[in-house]
């Protein structure tokens, strides 16, 4: 998906849907076990991993460095640049529009249910539906005008070194931050097992609903979304001499979101119409009638 004004050197991509297809390809079996096989979800086997995703990773870990982050910080959390009741804001991010994705014709809402009807039909709690429904959420900053290796990919600190299990590392020679003595070792600026809590990610959609919403939903909850886009950690355990025991204990809970978010999409269209009533209920029940973007 991707705005239809947006087309310029920072953006790559054809659509944000090709970094969610290149993890698939990076990650195509769940983590955690499935009642579904992998023929039920979208099939990419046929799909060539094209140049763009690099370029966007190149751009990526060039320029998402611990000044850009804290400037990105001050920048949009002051939640200044609009204010809309929440179901405007899912209008507002059905303005990304995908029209290069030849697999599928879904909108922005379809996607999100069909993350959320999956955690639904599992069993879990109501806020897990929610965090379902609502975490990608944060994208709509590239309709702020981010580009969008700021928006979305895989995630990481900022102010140390940067792990070897990052996707396409090599890149980040070009990223000022790895030559910089106060930011180019193992802990950087931060302590062992100092708690996430006390590190800077780097910038983009995750960080951004996280803070957006972090009053309103169990700490759970709040751990999926800021850190969904982890993979280096929660897929490849780059960075568990950040974490402490509040860590090790939450992130069990982005393992069970993991599988939903990646693998969830199909080519069904949810009926919107009958699960609105559900969806109107619980967005009331825990979040404030009016966000603050």
């Amino acid at each position: 998906m991707v705005s239809k004004s947006q087309s310029n050197i920072n953006s790559p991509l054809s659509s944000l849907e090709d970094w969610e297809d290149d993890l698939l390809q990076r990650y195509p079996e769940p983590k955690t076990q499935s009642s579904k096989t992998k023929k039920e979800y979208r099939d990419y086997s046929n799909t060539e991993r094209v140049d763009t995703v690099r370029d966007f990773y190149k751009l990526n870990h060039t320029y998402q460095t611990y000044d850009f982050v804290c400037n990105k910080e001050e920048e949009f959390l002051k939640f200044d640049k609009k204010e809309m009741p929440f179901w405007e804001a899912i209008k507002f991010l059905n303005t990304l529009v995908d029209d290069s994705d030849p697999d599928t014709d879904l909108d922005q809402l379809q996607h999100l249910l069909q993350t959320s009807e999956a955690i639904r039909r599992d069993g879990h709690p109501d806020w897990f539906v929610l965090t379902g429904f609502i975490h990608d959420l944060g994208k709509v900053l590239c309709l702020f005008g981010e580009p969008q290796w700021a928006v979305v990919g895989d995630t990481f600190p900022v102010g140390c070194q940067h792990a070897e299990k990052i996707v396409f590392p090599e890149f980040f020679d070009l990223n000022p931050d790895s030559k910089d003595e106060r930011y180019n070792t193992k802990y950087g600026i931060y302590e062992p097992h100092c708690g996430l809590d006390n590190i800077k990610m780097s910038w983009g959609h995750d960080e951004y609903l996280y803070q957006m919403v972090k009053d309103h939903l169990p700490e759970e909850a709040l751990y999926m979304i800021r850190y969904h886009s982890f993979y280096a950690q929660h897929r490849e355990g780059a960075y568990g001499h950040f974490l402490n025991k509040k860590d090790r204990e939450m992130f069990k809970w982005v393992d069970k979101f993991n599988p939903y978010d990646l693998y969830s999409k199909l080519p069904e269209k949810p009926n919107v119409k009958a699960l609105m009533p559900y969806y109107e209920d619980l967005v009331a029940k825990y979040l404030p009638p009016v966000l603050k973007f």
